[in-house]
Formats: structure tokens, C-alpha cells, sequence
């Protein structure tokens, strides 16, 4: 039985219930499996004087330790500064903020393998934990590494390069990750384990009754990478042949007011329909059979886990080239890839799964038995033992 210590900055707490909920479904199926967990989670220190405005006293009332399902998670301090300040130093000042409870957990807990999810902050602070401990680590890259971390500055750059050459095994969550590493001797010890869905917990007991002839749906953040606004053109422009679809966009963000100009602009009110963020139990019972497509064109995305949520509901998913859920996609055989930011190839194919119900169903259905054989927790915490098997040898 190993002893496993996740550290993420990313992790459900009492102030954010889906935060990093990837991570946690991750470490209830390697307990499942036969793996003893503990997770540290580090969290932003907030002086007391600040505890009258909201934002900032949801940190303060975390707990320092507390058990989520039955995992016990440790809620350290460490010093953050806003906006991505300082990035380049987050590292280090995680590793000072988190060290003492590490300590005293590991009179108690002596772990063999130590597991960060994300190389700036968690990473680099593992660094010396590992060294510290001599127990190996392994860094999993999520997508913000890459696609914002190394972009920041040189240092994070260098940091991001640090943490890679130190770690006993990267993993990616797809391969788009995967291929931005370059050096020989980092990918010879990277390995790819897509996120995955606890299928019996995307069944929902009531399903919505979605109205319209023809339905399509997208969750996401609403931010621009997303391209919910590609989505609503397409819709404008097939309202003319599809004069009862409907669009319901699930999700909240900082695109929300442009998205909705844009929806009155086009004059699609009775077409698109905003339903805000909603918990994970009511998004499911929105990916009813009643729903003929699901249309999300992100142009960056390490993998989205959403895509195959609707996968599993049966629901032809539409993605984009050269993003992760080319893991998963086979085009037009399990789902659907059009081209990132081409709005014609995002309307023909929509007009082809509205027009062609019966062959979009097979391979909706298809995409379901991918999803159920290859992309669940089961399989990623099997393929994450594995690496821990690895690297402890």
C-alpha cells in the first residue's frame, strides 16, 4: 500500500466546492485502488483586517484541515500576490507557507511518492520537498503551465524548465501538452493520462425538458478562449433553416455582457438562451436526449473534461483540431473536430447533425462507449499507479 501526497493549489474547500474537483475525483479513486492519500492544499494567506470584504473572507474562513469524502486535506497559508504578481517567486514562497504542516504530517504519514498537480506554484515548491524527504515526485500539467505560465516572463519560463528536470515523471493531461515539450530528455520521461467522469455520477435521476425542434447546448466559462460567440453567429446563421432551435449557454464569466450585446444585436432572444453558472447535478440534466448537439470551438484547451460529460450522455460533441479532446475525438466517427475560429466549418457542421439525426445518434453513441472504456477516473488513477509504481523502484 503506497503512501501518496497530493499537493494542490487547486482543490475543493469551503469556499469553492468545484475548485480542482478533477484533483479530488483523481484521489478518491487511487484510495479506491488500494493507495493511502493525504492532500495539501495551500491557500493565499489574508490578513484579518480584510475579512469585511467577502471575496477576501472566504479565505480566511477556511479551515486549516478538514475531511472531504472521506480525504483529509490540509489548508496552509502561504503568500500569493494578486494578479499573478511575482509568479516567478510563488514557488518558493509556497514551499515556506507549506513546510511545517508537511512536517508534522509526515511524523504521522511518512509518504513514498509525492504528486503536484501544476509545476508554478506546486512544483517547484516540491522540489525541495522531495529532496528534503528523498521520496520521488511526480508534476502533472493541466494546461496553465503551458499556456500562460512560461508566457509571463523568462523566469517562469526558466521555473516551469526547473521543475520539469527535477520531477521523476511528467504526466499531461493530452497530448497537445505533451507536444509543447521539446528537449529529448523531458519527453522520454512524460506520459500522457487524460482527465476522466465517475459515469454513475453524470446520470442524472430527472432530466430537464429542453424546448425547441432542434437543441444545442455548451457549458464553459464564458470567456472569450471559449468561443461561445462562434457559436452564437453559427446560430444566427442557421435560424433561418432551424427557425426553433435552440442554444442554452451554461456558464458565467467576464464575456457575459458581450455575449449578451451580441445576442441582442443579431436579434436571437428567443433563441439563446443564458442560464448562468449552475452546479454540476443541474448541468447534467441539461444533456438529455433531447439535446442534438453540444458545441464547444475552444481554441485553448488542455483538455475539457465538459466534452466528455456530454460524450457519456450520448450527445454528438463537436470540438476543435489541435486541441486536447483530440485525445478523444475520432471526426465523425465518435464526434465531431472543426477548425479553431472558422465559423463556416462550425455552422456546416452543426446543419449536418441537425439534418442528419439518425447517423449524428450512432455516433453519439459511439462516443459514449469511448468515454465508458478509455476516459473514467477508474482508468486515470490505474494509469497514475502505474507511474507511481515507476518512479518508486
Amino acid at each position: 500500500m503506497k503512501n501518496v501526497l497530493v499537493i494542490s493549489h487547486m482543490y475543493p474547500s469551503s469556499s469553492n466546492s468545484v475548485l480542482g474537483i478533477f484533483v479530488h475525483k483523481q484521489v478518491q479513486k487511487l484510495i479506491n485502488e488500494g493507495c493511502r492519500v493525504k492532500v495539501v492544499c495551500p491557500v493565499p494567506y489574508v490578513p484579518a483586517f480584510l475579512g469585511n470584504i467577502k471575496k477576501y473572507k472566504a479565505y480566511i474562513d477556511i479551515p486549516s484541515k478538514m475531511v472531504l469524502d472521506g480525504v483529509e486535506v490540509f489548508y496552509p497559508r502561504y503568500i500569493e500576490f494578486p494578479g499573478g504578481l511575482f509568479l516567478q517567486y510563488s514557488g518558493f514562497f509556497m514551499y515556506l507557507g507549506i513546510r511545517k504542516v508537511i512536517s508534522k504530517l509526515y511524523k504521522k504519514f511518512k509518504f513514498d511518492v509525492i504528486h503536484a498537480h501544476t509545476a508554478i506554484p506546486v512544483g517547484f515548491a516540491s522540489i525541495s520537498l522531495s529532496k528534503k524527504y528523498k521520496v520521488p515526485f511526480v508534476v502533472t500539467i493541466h494546461g496553465q503551465d503551458f499556456q500562460y505560465t512560461i508566457k509571463k516572463n523568462n523566469m517562469c519560463r526558466k521555473n516551469v524548465t526547473k521543475v520539469l528536470k527535477n520531477a521523476d515523471k511528467i504526466i499531461t493531461v493530452s497530448n497537445k501538452l505533451r507536444n509543447i515539450i521539446e528537449k529529448k530528455e523531458l519527453l522520454d520521461k512524460t506520459v500522457v493520462i487524460n482527465n476522466g467522469i465517475n459515469p454513475e455520477e453524470c446520470v442524472a435521476d430527472k432530466q430537464i425538458e429542453l424546448e425547441g425542434d432542434y437543441v444545442m447546448l455548451s457549458v464553459s466559462a464564458l470567456i472569450k478562449t471559449k468561443g461561445i460567440d462562434l457559436n452564437i453567429r453559427a446560430v444566427s446563421k442557421l435560424v433561418n433553416i432551424y427557425p426553433t432551435i435552440k442554444y442554452y449557454v451554461i456558464g458565467d464569466g467576464e464575456e457575459y455582457r458581450n455575449l449578451k450585446r451580441l445576442v441582442d444585436n443579431l436579434s436571437l432572444n428567443k433563441n439563446v438562451i443564458f442560464l448562468g453558472k449552475l452546479p454540476h447535478s443541474q448541468v447534467i440534466k441539461y444533456m438529455s436526449p433531447k439535446c442534438d448537439v453540444f458545441a464547444l470551438p475552444s481554441w485553448q484547451e488542455g483538455f475539457g473534461i465538459v466534452y466528455i460529460e456530454a460524450m457519456n450522455s450520448g450527445i454528438p460533441v463537436i470540438g476543435v483540431k489541435g486541441q486536447g479532446i483530440e485525445d478523444v475525438i475520432v471526426d465523425k466517427k465518435n464526434g465531431f473536430l472543426v477548425e479553431p475560429h472558422d465559423l463556416d466549418d462550425l455552422v456546416c457542421t452543426i446543419d449536418y447533425i441537425l439534418s442528419h439525426k439518425d447517423k449524428a445518434k450512432i455516433v453519439g453513441e459511439n462516443g459514449k462507449k469511448t468515454v465508458l472504456s478509455e476516459f473514467t477516473w477508474l482508468r486515470n488513477a490505474q494509469k497514475t499507479i502505474h507511474i507511481y509504481n515507476e518512479i518508486m523502484r
